[in-house]
């Protein structure tokens, strides 16, 4: 959204009608006709199309005298001359006499002339039809009181790019009917509510360009018919909660090219009005939960060039109702936004986010615009893969709930430049046009995935100053976040169970360890234990907020170093490290960078490898380091006395102290070894402290396998047996009680009496039993297929004795 744009967007219905309607009339009519009048000499003077500032069409008869080196009034100048054209000249005086003898003269035109007193151009008798001034590009340094009173209906005032610095409160008296004022970049550091008292009917105010940093509280109470406000470029830092308010009516506000770091909510809310907003090019890091949360009729939002913008949190944008079209481009490290960013967004039905470094545009994300018509990616680092299914050839139609006649229905979103809208991952999808991939092609789920962008290699912090970083993920299932420190600390969510015997890492801290991937912490902080004020605990400084951003108050030499984020997910976890560097005040950055490395200390030097406890087929393992050290390794190998094994390697997260290492052989021997990377800071450590990163390894026997025991119990395999032929006895017995006799057929019969067996044990118990229960230990008869008796003998054998039979048999 470029100024130009806002500024025409600010007209509204005039807007549309001079750029709509206007030009199809206009376009029918010659762009000038001839004027026979007697013209100043090297000058044009034709009969050309004027609109007045309320858009109005006039046929004017024009005098043209641009760009002729001119240091005078060229004479003689037609008496009903409509628009008198002076730009780019060397004029520093003007011949107001000559002007006054003009009763029609409505447009002047003297930018880019070398004025520096406007008295010059406004002394003597007034010019009573003169709506149009143009003073730009001139050296007007300051502007008396009443320094246009003799332009009694001017209604468009262009002072911009001159050296104004000082206006006085009164320089604008006399100017009732004023409707736009340019006064944009200028050098005025300040802005003066005094100024805008006389201006009751101004639309448009053009402030942006001046150095002002900070704008008064009520500076624009006076300007009740203000519609668009421009203040682009000014250095503003931040806005006074009632630094706009009066506003009701104001429509288009542009904060362009600013040094704002966080969104002006607050102030925001005193323009309920508000219908096109321009925040471009500012310096905010984040756009924060109910940043712009119930500004009703928003209708287009710019969000654009924004250098250090990573992420946008859930609920940013909420309850907008009337927003159109929000424009989030051009924001080289914007890497995340929250799957419900964008909450109550009934209209919107465009949405651009090309060139950012956006990896994914969540499901969630366009399931929940259900007006959205197109979206724009082309030109981010796009992974395809579970997130990106909604995108696929074959999803493209998306399904919304109405929730009202609780329907669905299916609408296809359209991308903007498709053909440039590629997948970056994964490597066998890479340079593939999304929209051409199916869904088949990505993958059922997702790797957490930190971007580089999100974090820089090195952040510098004046010692007591506040340190904030921030660290985002996407993946499915939704990874959890956490950070280690320098010294090792972790801090993220409370941990969800125990493991006993971990050493804690501070004495008045005794955090509990959780598990995950086989792995364990021994160092581990909840943001609410971070967060306490008590005097035994020396993390409360830390803040860790719930999206993964790392806050530190009143940061110290001590705390310099390597910190490292994590984010985890049942199917895997990514890191990335951010190396910080702690200055004093009076030292140069490089100095206070160079004298904090230096002191870093890899590990401890009594930091040892230990084996905690060990099984069959597993062993714990646990060590100690005093450093961050997001690098470090576990390898372990089998160890057989004439053969060679494989040694396997798996990566240790940054935090982890403790080991939990699976799927050993039993009554084997294991060597396990730790080694401890090095990370970027390291690598200017001392060549002492390098020396003590030795790998550490340990080994051990898994424990033997148990001799088997003689059990009366039946195996799984022996019990499903056992139930299968106790069903097939007692249905033979429930057959032999009702008589029931079937003659067979003589292919069956010669079939099936080659099978004919005595029943034994196990049957045997299932027919004990059932005669136990009916007092009868007389032989049973059961007809066959083949018209022969068959005798079951009745075995009297115990229960033990059959489990343990029918054991020897298997």
């Amino acid at each position: 959204m470029r100024p130009a744009l806002v500024f025409l967007q600010t007209q509204c219905l005039l807007c549309v009608f001079v750029g709509v309607c206007v030009p199809g009339v206009v376009g029918s009519l010659p762009h000038a006709l001839p004027w026979h009048v007697s013209c100043p000499s090297r000058c044009v003077c034709q009969i050309k199309p004027w609109f007045s500032p309320d858009s109005v069409y006039h046929e004017a008869p024009t005098v043209d005298c641009n760009d002729l080196l001119l240091t005078k009034l060229p004479l003689p100048i037609p008496t009903n001359t409509h628009t008198l054209r002076l730009q780019s000249n060397l004029l520093s005086e003007l011949d107001t006499a000559a002007l006054h003898r003009l009763p029609n003269l409505t447009d002047l035109d003297l930018s880019q002339n070398r004025f520096s007193h406007v008295r010059t151009i406004t002394q003597s008798r007034s010019l009573p039809s003169l709506l149009s001034l143009h003073l730009e590009e001139n050296q007007l340094g300051r502007l008396p009181d009443a320094a246009f009173s003799s332009l009694p209906i001017l209604q468009e005032l262009f002072l911009s790019h001159n050296n104004l610095h000082l206006i006085a409160p009164g320089a604008f008296t006399g100017l009732n009917s004023l409707l736009r004022l340019h006064i944009n970049n200028n050098r005025l550091t300040t802005v003066d509510p005094r100024w805008f008292r006389a201006l009751p009917r101004l639309e448009v105010l053009m402030l942006g360009g001046n150095p002002v940093e900070a704008l008064p509280e009520r500076g624009f109470l006076a300007l009740k018919s203000l519609r668009s406000l421009v203040l682009g470029g000014m250095g503003l830092r931040s806005l006074a909660e009632k630094a706009l308010e009066g506003l009701e009516g104001l429509e288009s506000l542009s904060f362009y090219d600013n040094l704002l770091t966080k969104v002006p909510t607050q102030a925001l809310s005193r323009v309920p009005g508000l219908k096109f907003l321009d925040l471009n090019k500012n310096r905010i890091k984040l756009i924060e939960t109910g940043d712009f949360r119930d500004m009703i009729h928003l209708k287009e939002l710019g969000l654009n060039n924004m250098e250090e913008l990573v992420s946008i949190e859930k609920a940013a944008l909420e309850n907008l109702p009337e927003l159109t079209k929000l424009e989030i481009t051009n924001n080289p490290r914007l890497s995340y936004i929250h799957p419900q960013a964008f909450l109550q967004l009934s209209r919107l039905e465009s949405l651009m986010l090309n060139s950012n470094s956006l990896s994914a545009l969540h499901q969630h994300i366009m399931l929940s615009l259900p007006n959205l018509q197109e979206v724009s990616l082309h030109s981010n680092p796009l992974r395809c893969d579970c997130l990106f299914h909604w995108a696929a050839e074959e999803a493209s139609h998306l399904h919304f709930e109405d929730t009202q006649t609780d329907t669905r229905t299916a609408r296809k979103v359209r991308f903007i430049q498709p053909q440039a809208t590629l997948c970056s991952e994964p490597p066998e999808l890479r340079a593939r046009r999304v929209r051409e991939v199916s869904s088949r092609e990505m993958s059922a789920s997702c790797l957490p995935m930190i971007p580089t962008s999100s974090l820089p290699s090195y952040v510098g912090v004046r010692e007591g100053g506040k340190l904030i970083l921030h660290c985002r993920a996407l993946a499915d299932p939704q990874p959890e976040l956490y950070w280690v420190t320098p010294t090792g600390l972790k801090l993220g969510p409370a941990p969800s169970h125990a493991f006993e015997g971990l050493p804690a890492p501070a004495p008045c801290h005794s955090p509990t360890a959780s598990e995950g991937f086989n792995h364990t912490s021994a160092s581990s902080v909840s943001p609410s234990q971070a967060r306490d004020n008590t005097p035994c605990n020396p993390y409360k400084h830390y803040r860790l907020l719930p999206e993964g951003t790392l806050e530190m108050n009143k940061v110290t030499t001590g705390e310099a170093g390597l910190y490292t984020c994590v984010a985890e997910n049942a199917l895997g976890a990514d890191t990335r490290s951010v190396t910080v560097g702690v200055h004093s005040r009076e030292k140069k950055r490089k100095r206070g960078v160079a004298a904090d490395i230096k002191g870093y200390t890899l590990f401890r030097k009594d930091a040892t490898l230990e084996v905690r406890e060990v099984g069959q087929h597993y062993a714990i393992l646990s060590w100690q380091n005093g450093r961050n050290l997001p690098s470090t390794r576990l390898s372990w190998q089998a160890i057989y006395s004439n053969t060679h094994t494989p040694t396997y390697t798996t990566r240790i997260l940054a935090g982890t102290q403790s080991f939990n290492l699976t799927h050993l052989q039993a009554e084997t021997f294991y060597r396990v070894c730790l080694h401890l990377g090095i990370s970027e800071g390291a690598k200017h450590a001392s060549r002492r402290s390098r020396e003590t990163r030795k790998t550490q390894c340990v080994s051990f026997k898994t424990n033997d396998v148990p001799d088997p025991q003689p059990s009366l119990q039946l195996s799984p395999e022996l019990t499903s047996t056992a139930i299968t032929l106790l069903l097939l006895a007692l249905i033979l017995l429930l057959l032999a009680s009702q008589g029931w006799d079937t003659e067979p057929s003589k292919e069956a019969g010669k079939h099936d009496c080659t099978h004919h067996r005595e029943i034994k044990s196990p049957k045997a118990l299932i027919i004990n039993q059932m005669t136990e229960r009916n007092n009868e230990h007389q032989p049973k008869q059961i007809r066959s297929s083949c018209g022969e008796t068959d005798r079951l003998e009745v075995s009297t054998a115990t229960p033990s004795s059959v489990a343990m039979e029918t054991t020897r048999k298997a």
